[in-house]
């Protein structure tokens, strides 16, 4: 007899040779599970548009002069931080609010709580003690960053509910995971310019376009349960909708770059990032779960380049 998921402390939906089975022990398994850690695509997509931001901010700082490498690398890491422990924290609340739908879906059935190896309230100190460690993170950046960043709570918080009422929770979904693209620029400059509030709507964009291709796979199981989403509301012609949603994307992060005097760099960085989002669309079956993740997972390359020639560009202003 084959071994479910849950039996085996897996889920179905995660690799069974990440690092968290190696080196965890197993009592372990359904907190890491909790957070993603067996899955970094998560925090790495809510991290990219925190890196734009900041090298984004950094080449403007150096054009005026204000530029520091120390304080550059400090943001990095601190937003490397934060995108664990949030994406952590916001993964774990999700699953609180979820509990019972992800009962009713093949791919989520075997997480930690709808298959009983976590009780509610073991999630919920976890999500607490997850949060404590983003908001420490949080309490080093100035203070206008800090009420940006407990602000965006608000976004956190209504997402899990979004499919219940609107086909769009992937936009939702966009205005929490994209708030990176403003707190970038705030830590440099303690203000929002309009460099980090045309990132920022770039990256909404990018978000509900990666989320609606990772939501075709459980397109069948949300349709019996009525749970909505932007996959249900394109049904087989998702194309055109993914056109304009990359294409504004790609709109805006040029609109970005001129606002805040990147260079050249960041702009050929930019027409190499386009380049691979719209193959997503053209090789896109939605009908091939597996081939869904993949291209969702692939959008992290997309977030690495364009952050790659960001820091390419500053690179060339300093010299």
């Amino acid at each position: 007899m084959n071994t479910r998921p849950a039996d085996s402390g897996r889920v179905q939906d995660a690799p069974s040779n990440n690092w968290v089975y190696r080196v965890l022990p197993r009592p372990l398994w359904p907190y890491a599970q909790l957070a993603r850690w067996d899955r970094p695509i998560g925090w790495q997509l809510l991290m990219w548009p925190c890196f734009w931001s900041a090298a984004l901010a950094a080449n403007t700082a150096a054009a005026l002069g204000t530029f520091s490498p120390g304080r550059f690398v400090l943001h990095l890491i601190l937003f490397f931080i934060g995108a664990v422990a949030m994406r952590g924290a916001g993964c774990t609340y999700n699953d609180i609010v979820d509990h019972d739908i992800d009962m009713e879906v093949a791919r989520t059935r075997s997480r930690p709580l709808p298959s009983g190896r976590v009780t509610r309230l073991q999630a919920k100190i976890f999500m607490v003690l997850q949060a404590l460690a983003g908001l420490i993170v949080l309490l080093q950046f100035n203070g206008f960053s800090i009420f940006l960043g407990v602000f965006s709570l608000v976004f956190v918080a209504v997402y899990p509910f979004a499919k219940r009422f609107t086909d769009w929770p992937q936009f939702f979904l966009g205005l929490a995971f994209s708030w990176g693209a403003i707190m970038g620029w705030s830590a440099e400059f303690g203000t929002i310019g309009w460099a980090s509030v045309v990132l920022y709507a770039a990256a909404i964009a990018w978000t509900v376009g990666y989320d609606t291709i990772y939501a075709y796979q459980d397109r069948e199981d949300d349709e019996l349960i009525g749970v909505r989403s932007t996959a249900r509301r394109f049904g087989e012609r998702p194309r055109p909708w993914l056109f304009a949603l990359y294409g504004l994307t790609t709109l805006l992060l040029f609109v970005s770059f001129a606002l805040a005097g990147a260079g050249l760099l960041a702009y050929i960085g930019l027409l190499i990032a386009a380049v691979l989002l719209f193959y997503q669309i053209l090789v896109l079956d939605i009908h091939d779960a597996a081939q869904c993740l993949a291209l969702f997972k692939f959008n992290n390359v997309v977030g690495a380049i364009l952050f790659a020639s960001l820091c390419a560009a500053l690179l060339v202003r300093l010299a």
